[in-house]
């Protein structure tokens, strides 16, 4: 299992056509539809955000944004699987530039913006190392739950 090593945002222009490939670490459903709905602000004027993420083997989704169907999300959501990555949510912004790609040129377009911005973000390999259990007193645990939550390096269970 892997996941991206870091945030990252990544421009290819192909027939005048801009593509912005956006990155980013997610840990749940509701993360990675803010970080989608929070690019289609931000790139407000584009032609169309398409989307795709993986937060885990049950939570996998994809959008097309109005483009033909089957030639931007799905192949958005095939890379992301092809890498092994799970926990990462992508959007790709398309600016049209006047020349239509067809239906095989935007699946290239979109599966390469997004396969390009991956390489370049780096992986990070999810390993399991262990369980662990601390005891704190009740003042402590506030603030030692804070320090792990900062990390994001693993889950916290609750043990019974």
């Amino acid at each position: 299992m892997y996941t991206i090593s870091r945030d990252y945002r990544k421009e290819i222009v192909i027939e005048k056509s801009r593509f912005i490939c956006s990155l980013k670490k997610v840990h749940s459903e509701a993360e990675a539809q803010e970080f989608i709905k929070a690019v289609k602000k931000e790139f407000w004027d584009a032609t169309h955000n398409c989307s795709a993420y993986i937060v885990d083997d049950l939570a996998q989704r994809s959008s097309d944004d109005g483009e033909p169907s089957g030639t931007a999300g799905i192949p958005m959501l095939e890379v992301l699987r092809k890498n092994g990555l799970t926990e990462t949510a992508a959007v790709v912004t398309r600016y049209f530039g006047g020349i239509k790609l067809g239906a095989g040129g935007l699946v290239r377009a979109y599966s390469g913006s997004v396969a390009g911005a991956v390489k370049e973000a780096g992986l990070a390999q999810k390993i399991l190392l262990g369980y662990y259990s601390f005891l704190y007193d009740v003042n402590s645990v506030g603030r030692i739950l804070n320090v792990l939550y900062q990390q994001q390096l693993f889950e916290i269970a609750d043990v019974q």
